[in-house]
């Protein structure tokens, strides 16, 4: 029968103070992604929150079975260093870190763990003689260092410090023992053979008797002697000064006697050794001075805590990994920034690389002080703020990069790692796209394979700090946290308001605003960035009919058109066609409009139709948002409020005299007439459609346009049209927006561009309401048939260029890139609201959803596990053998346990399967230590292994 089993103490896992920290970066940058409806945030909060969990494994799969024992050191001599040995058995992928306590100070050290057997040396500086009682505090770490286990205390460790010999002592006395001459007395020496004596500890190899070894196998040393009165003694009496002086003095004597072979006697007030010679006597005499009475106070001279060495391989790491996370960052920041961030980051490396092996001091603190308030007065200059997207992330890439010039040790570079993740997370203010989804992974992947190295130093192998190893161990990390983030990034409750209201400011806009002036749209039209992107159910309407309405512009002062406060008084909707659904996804603007088709008659949650027929959003579009809209054919404002109509016919005084005179001599027309009269000026006066126009006079601006210039883009003849109209009596105003877009056949959508920006004019017909007029179609009605780039070469053509290559390969780009918003980055609450009321979960919040959501992140977790549990095995091939046959017999073996002692271990278990058991026995150490093929050695282990399995019992009886 077994005897019984000591458990185990239970495991506790527990933060550090880094795993912390690495939480609240999780919890701050969530907020962040609930704040600004980050989706893509999403993912990668998850994804470290997933590492958080997973290092909590793995921080426990290291300490499971892990037994430090201490060794003591050959010897130790006072005001040196002692040099224990740190032995570590069981245990996993990991890091162990000691603190060994007794000394003048604790020392501590930390080693990284392969899973396997650990020995290591901890120099433990003593500073006076005596015994010396040590005790120790193993811990066991994750790779990242952010949880750790306390271990069983391994027992103390009792050193015996030998006096420091003195420094330069005088030749040892020549006084020997008194003695009555040759043959009257004798004692041990070297010249005389006496006899034969059993082997000590400590004898000289060159006594031992080898003749008689190889004939009995015993040892035996051979005795010698010599006259008494040839051994020296070492006296108290023979030294002077204070008692740790005479010891020292002592010391160096039986050093020196010792090494000569000479025999002595040390006689010390109350304490006398007999003449002896060789080490074991040397070692006598220096225990006898190391316990001499008294003993120095341990307490009398505490040193001062060693400040932490800096790690410069940890160092080279990190600023490796921040170097690629703050790469787009100097695409965007200005460029006196870049290169301020740039020269701190290479003056950090510069540190690393110092001649002597000792890295470079950092830069002085009132240099950095002096260089934040600098730099972040720079930046409030450019941006106006510290605060918003654009100045925000540029001020915290230069704290970042000042952090790094003063980093010292590994509190600094932890820090370090934890504000690159946050920077990284940063970056999806400004995209969401799969280039930066990918650029913050690899940048997240850097930063956690720098980590380890701040943990424990021997883990920085490489040059620059970052081997093949730790980049596989961070990408296995973040593969095993993947399924954790996907089912959370699914399921974790989006919700559909800001926490608080602060603009983003420095977002990328539309291009519209609240007010044009000529030359604002031509602006635009020399960008190619989207807009925004629209999905019809069904075939979309005709290039000519697809007009994006955004501001109304009204009031009119000579040189500007600006939006007015809408009329209280709601205008006539008559419908006339059917309804058009489609679905928008917008990106940033910072603005209101949601740019629907004429005339929006539905809207989503949260916004509404403007008397000037503006759908419109109470929050503006600050991040890419996908709302489905729908819109029909109406008479728009047949019955309009009179106020807002005669504000529409106002006219500054003494601006443009001859326009107003042009515009008065066609009253006597009918209203449609009017209109016709203004297009047929414009189409018969010689105009030019261009982006390029002169420039306008602030006075007479209308004039300088019809009568002089007669060139310009479409705000030049929306304005202008709009001003004929006032003077023609029929109220008008300048409408902006968005015309056209290209359909984009791989994924059937219409992609609207910056350059698409577009200005038109709406009058007011009796009858008939607000009717759109284009003046731009008359001048070149190619840009409302075919676009604006086949409009600016061909003005009168009637279909879009056909793509070239370069162009198809772009709108197949842009279709993965709409694929990819559809999926990731337009996830948001109402379509996580879908996905659940799909799968019969009904919604956040419900009871099926509560029941799934444990469940299925417990599911995610089991790969992980699996894996971990796998990779806990030994490294060796033979050694892993073992492990398996013990897994099969649910019989582990125990750390330290020899394969002898295991296998007998077993076989008092299961005596029917001794026989198995001693061949597999046999095989494991001819694995292990045999000469030839090891391939071969190991195949024969691995049957034999198997061969016990098939043996009866598939498990060992207790």
């Amino acid at each position: 029968m077994k005897g019984p089993v000591v458990a185990a103490p239970p495991l506790t896992l527990r933060p550090t103070g880094f795993g912390v920290a690495f939480l609240l970066v999780i919890l701050l940058t969530l907020v962040g992604c609930v704040n600004y409806g980050l989706s893509l945030g999403y993912g990668l909060t998850f994804l470290l929150g997933g590492v958080w969990v997973m290092t909590a494994t793995q921080a426990l799969r290291a300490a499971r079975g892990a037994v430090v024992t201490l060794r003591p050191p050959p010897g130790a001599v006072a005001g040196g260093e002692a040099a224990v040995q740190v032995v570590l058995s069981g245990g996993g992928d990991g890091a162990l870190a000691l603190t060994l306590r007794g000394g003048p100070r604790p020392v501590a050290g930390t080693w990284p763990l392969v899973g396997g057997p650990l020995e290591a040396t901890l120099a433990l500086p003593v500073t006076h003689r005596g015994p010396l009682t040590l005790t120790a505090t193993p811990q066991v770490y994750d790779r990242l260092g952010l949880w750790r286990v306390p271990l069983p205390a391994p027992e103390s460790l009792t050193l015996l410090v030998q006096p420091a010999p003195e420094v330069g002592a005088p030749p040892a006395p020549a006084r020997t023992l008194p003695g009555e001459g040759e043959g009257a007395g004798r004692t041990r020496g070297d010249e005389d053979f006496a006899g034969l004596r059993p082997y000590a500890p400590g004898d000289s190899p060159r006594q031992v008797s080898w003749r008689h070894v190889a004939r009995t196998g015993a040892l035996l040393t051979r005795e010698t002697d010599a006259p008494q009165g040839r051994a020296r003694l070492l006296d108290w009496a023979d030294t002077a000064g204070p008692p740790e002086a005479r010891l020292s003095r002592l010391s160096a004597w039986v050093t020196e006697l010792g090494r000569a072979g000479v025999p002595f006697a040390l006689h010390l007030p109350g304490a006398q050794l007999p003449v002896g010679q060789g080490e074991a006597h040397a070692l006598a005499a220096q225990r006898t001075l190391a316990l001499h009475a008294p003993l120095p106070s341990q307490d009398a001279a505490k040193a001062a805590p060693t400040p932490e060495a800096p790690n410069p391989v940890a160092l080279r790491g990190t600023l490796l990994a921040l170097a690629v996370t703050l790469a787009p960052t100097a695409l965007r920041a200005p460029v006196w920034l870049s290169a301020v961030v740039a020269a701190l980051l290479v003056h950090a490396l510069w540190r690393t690389h110092a001649g002597s092996g000792t890295p470079r001091p950092p830069l002085p603190t009132w240099l950095l002080g002096l260089l934040a308030v600098a730099g972040g007065a720079a930046l409030n200059a450019v941006y106006g703020t510290l605060l918003g997207r654009d100045a925000g992330t540029a001020f915290l890439a230069l704290l970042l990069a000042l952090k790094v010039a003063e980093s010292r040790n590994r509190r600094d570079g932890q820090l370090l790692v934890l504000l690159g993740l946050f920077t990284t997370s940063t970056h999806y203010f400004f995209s969401q796209g799969p280039l930066t989804a990918a650029h913050t992974v690899l940048s997240s992947a850097l930063l956690l394979a720098a980590a380890p190295a701040w943990r424990a130093p021997g883990a920085a192998q490489g040059r620059f700090g970052l081997d093949r190893p730790a980049l596989g161990r961070a990408v296995t990390l973040l593969g095993l946290a993947a399924p954790l983030a996907l089912a959370l990034f699914v399921l974790f409750p989006r919700p559909a308001a800001p926490l608080w209201q602060l603009p983003v400011q420095g977002q990328a806009i539309s291009g519209l605003s609240s007010e044009i002036r000529a030359g604002e749209f031509s602006n635009l039209a020399q960008s190619d960035a989207v807009a925004f992107r629209a999905d019809f159910d069904g075939a979309p309407p005709p290039q000519q009919a697809l007009y994006w309405r955004g501001p109304v512009y009204e009031a009119y002062d000579g040189q500007t058109w600006r939006q007015v406060r809408g009329s209280r008084v709601s205008p006539s909707v008559e419908a006339t066609g059917p309804a058009q659904r489609y679905t928008l996804t917008l990106e940033p603007s910072g603005t209101p409009w949601l740019l629907a088709l004429d005339a929006p008659s539905r809207v989503p949650d949260g916004a509404f139709v403007s008397t000037a027929f503006q759908a419109v959003t109470f929050r503006p579009v600050t991040t890419r948002r996908r709302l489905d809209l729908e819109s029909r054919p109406a008479l728009l404002g047949r019955q309009e409020d009179p106020a807002r109509l005669n504000f529409n016919l106002f006219l500054p005084q003494g601006q443009s005299p001859r326009a107003a005179a042009l515009g008065q001599s066609w009253q006597s027309l009918p209203p449609e007439g009017r209109v016709q009269a203004a297009l047929n000026y414009l189409r018969q006066g010689g105009f030019t459609y261009t982006l390029s126009p002169p420039t306008l006079p602030a006075q007479d601006r209308i004039d300088a346009f019809l009568f002089t210039t007669r060139t310009g883009f479409c705000e030049h003849y929306a304005g202008a049209f709009a001003f004929l109209m006032r003077a023609a009596g029929l109220s008008a105003r300048v409408v902006g927006g968005y015309q056209g877009g290209e359909l984009n056949p791989q994924g059937g959508y219409l992609i609207v561009r910056q350059r698409d920006a577009h200005a038109w004019t709406e009058v007011w017909l009796p009858d008939q309401g607000w009717v759109r007029v284009d003046p731009t179609a008359a001048i070149a009605p190619a840009r409302v048939q075919a676009g604006l780039q086949t409009a600016l070469t061909r003005p009168n053509a009637t279909a879009p260029l056909t793509p070239s290559t370069l162009g198809r390969l772009r709108l197949r780009l842009d279709a993965l890139q709409n694929r990819w918003n559809e999926l990731v980055v337009d996830y948001d609450g109402e379509r996580q609201a879908g996905l659940l009321a799909r799968a019969g979960l009904g919604g956040v919040g419900q009871p099926a959803y509560l029941l799934l959501l444990p469940a299925v992140v417990a599911l995610t977790l089991l790969p992980a596990l699996a894996l971990l549990r796998r990779r806990a095995a030994p490294v060796d091939p033979a050694a892993r053998a073992l492990h398996d046959l013990g897994v099969r017999l649910g019989e582990p073996r125990a750390p330290g346990e020899t394969a002898a002692a295991y296998v007998a271990r077993l076989s008092a278990q299961a005596p029917e399967q001794a026989g198995a058991l001693q061949d597999v026995l046999r095989a494991y150490h001819a694995a292990r230590y045999a000469p030839g093929d090891p391939a071969r050695a190991l195949a024969d282990l691995r049957a034999a292994t198997r061969r016990v399995r098939r043996l009866g019992r598939g498990r060992a009886h207790r």
